[in-house]
C-alpha cells in the first residue's frame, strides 16, 4: 500500500504546515514582513504581491531542505537552527532595510511624484520579501524539526523536496496573507494624509528591519 502511506504522509504533512502557519509562522514572520510593506506604503496591489513573493520564498525554502534532509539525514535541522539560520535571517533582514533606504533615496526626498510611484513599483522591490521569506524558513521549531525528521527518514530526496513543498504550501495558510497588506494599506494612508511623514516612516521601517537583522547576526556570538 505505499499510495495510500505517500497520500497519508503529505496530508499529514500539510496539517502540520497550516498548524504553523495559522500561530508560529505568523509570530515569527509578521515583524519582518509587515514591517517591509508598512515602509514600502505601496498600497493593497503592491503589498499583496510583496507578501505572495515572501511565502514564496518560504516554500521554496521548505522544499529545498526537505530535499537535502532527504539526503543529508535530520542533523541538517540542527545545523540550520543553530548557526546559518540566524545568518540568513539576520543578513536578510538588514538587506531588506537598506533596500528601503536605498529605493528612497534613488527615487529622491522630493515631493512623491508619478516617476517616483513607478520606481516604487519595479518588479525587483519583490526580491527583499522572497530573500525574507526565504530565510524565516530556517527558522527552528518543532514543525520545521518533524518536517525534517520525515523527510530524513524517506531517505529519498525527492519524496523528501515533497514533503517540503507541501509542508510549504500548508504554511501559506497564514493571517500575514491580511495582516501584512493591511500595513501596506496604513502605510500608504499615512504617505497621502500626511506627506511629510512618508521620509521618516520609511527610514523607521528600514531602522526596525536592520535592528531585527542585527539582533539574530548579535544571537551568533
Amino acid at each position: 500500500m505505499p499510495e495510500a502511506t505517500a497520500a497519508i504522509g503529505l496530508w499529514t504533512v500539510w496539517l502540520l504546515g497550516v498548524s504553523m502557519g495559522l500561530t508560529a509562522c505568523t509570530a515569527s514572520c509578521l515583524p519582518f514582513i509587515g514591517t517591509w510593506t508598512l515602509g514600502r506604503a505601496g498600497g493593497d496591489a503592491e503589498a499583496f504581491r510583496h507578501t505572495f513573493s515572501f511565502l514564496a520564498g518560504r516554500m521554496l525554502a521548505y522544499t529545498l531542505i526537505a530535499l537535502l534532509a532527504g539526503m543529508a539525514g535530520v542533523g541538517l535541522a540542527e545545523a540550520l537552527g543553530s548557526f546559518w539560520g540566524n545568518l540568513a535571517i539576520g543578513s536578510a533582514s538588514i538587506l531588506a532595510g537598506l533596500w528601503l533606504l536605498a529605493g528612497r533615496s534613488s527615487a529622491g526626498c522630493s515631493r512623491e511624484s508619478s516617476a517616483q510611484v513607478i520606481r516604487w513599483g519595479r518588479p525587483r522591490n519583490a526580491t527583499p520579501p522572497f530573500l525574507m521569506g526565504s530565510a524565516l524558513a530556517l527558522t527552528p521549531c518543532t514543525p520545521l524539526a518533524s518536517l525534517l525528521a520525515l523527510a530524513a527518514e524517506s531517505g529519498d530526496p525527492l519524496r523528501g523536496a515533497s514533503f517540503g513543498l507541501v509542508f510549504g504550501v500548508g504554511t501559506a495558510m497564514t493571517p500575514i496573507l491580511l495582516l501584512a497588506p493591511l500595513a501596506g494599506r496604513l502605510g500608504m494612508a499615512l504617505r497621502e494624509e500626511r506627506e511629510w511623514l512618508s521620509p521618516w516612516l520609511l527610514r523607521a521601517a528600514a531602522l526596525v528591519l536592520i535592528l531585527l537583522g542585527a539582533s539574530r547576526l548579535v544571537s551568533l556570538g
